[in-house]
């Protein structure tokens, strides 16, 4: 089976391509270079340790090794400045848009011709947060300020021209609770090994997709709310993952790893 991702270029977005050359014949990846989160205030101090934290999640979580294991042979990279996805030539790279599979993870936003051709073939999107409570940016950041710890995980969906609202096929889930950042980041395992596993038996594509409420929606977020303000109360709160009552009624098909 040939597998095309959409990508970024951090430890996670690295894993799973891994992952997939692992288990796929051809894994062909189209992978931005994001400097930067944008709109976010880096010269804040407080900004700079809450993401301190989470890159050493992602460590912790994730093998910072596997980025030298990307020179195997069934798995060919396009490294794009981030944002230029949309401006992609898919005629002339079209060993890039002839597979079986398509995923996208941690893109920039998907318009015009591209989202066209990918919606028309069924892409899948792993959206970090549990919709339709929460979308748009850092939606697990803003379940854990909810104090909505049932709410953190991912949303495989398949991707639409509005932003992470496509048809749910299911959500995916962590038991790992150590702490915040752990337990947000390992819901982003759990998406990569039950997206592989579903695709690589099929089941996926028997799946009944389920339309999104809007109704349900808690928050869509953005980038410009992540604010120091909003920091130091969620610095100040009292997360508690251990005697937390956890509520499965909200997720569909939910996978736990």
């Amino acid at each position: 089976m040939k597998i095309t991702l959409f990508t970024a270029d951090k430890i996670r977005h690295n894993y799973l391509i891994n992952l997939l050359s692992n288990t796929f014949d051809e894994v062909f990846v189209i992978q931005e270079c994001f400097p930067k989160v944008s709109g976010i205030n880096f010269n804040s101090n407080i900004i700079n340790e809450y993401f301190n934290k989470v890159n050493e999640a992602e460590i912790k979580i994730f093998d910072n090794n596997l980025k030298r294991n990307l020179n195997r042979t069934n798995v060919k990279i396009l490294p794009i400045n981030g944002g230029s996805l949309n401006n992609l030539d898919l005629s002339s790279k079209s060993e890039y848009f002839s597979s079986d599979a398509y995923i996208v993870f941690g893109s920039s936003y998907i318009k015009n011709d591209l989202v066209n051709f990918l919606i028309n073939n069924n892409a899948l999107n792993i959206h970090m947060g549990i919709s339709p409570y929460y979308r748009g940016t850092d939606c697990n950041f803003w379940a854990l300020f909810d104090n909505n710890l049932h709410l953190v995980g991912a949303t495989i969906h398949y991707l639409s021209k509005g932003l992470d609202n496509g048809n749910i096929l299911y959500h995916a889930m962590s038991n790992l609770k150590s702490n915040p950042f752990e337990y947000t980041m390992s819901t982003v395992k759990s998406a990569f090994y039950s997206l592989i596993e579903r695709i690589q038996d099929k089941s996926i594509f028997r799946m009944q997709s389920i339309e999104q409420d809007r109704s349900k929606e808690i928050r869509y977020s953005k980038n410009i709310e992540f604010t120091e303000e909003i920091l130091i109360q969620y610095k100040n709160q009292k997360i508690d993952l251990d005697s937390f009552s956890f509520n499965n009624n909200l997720l569909i098909s939910p996978y736990f790893l």
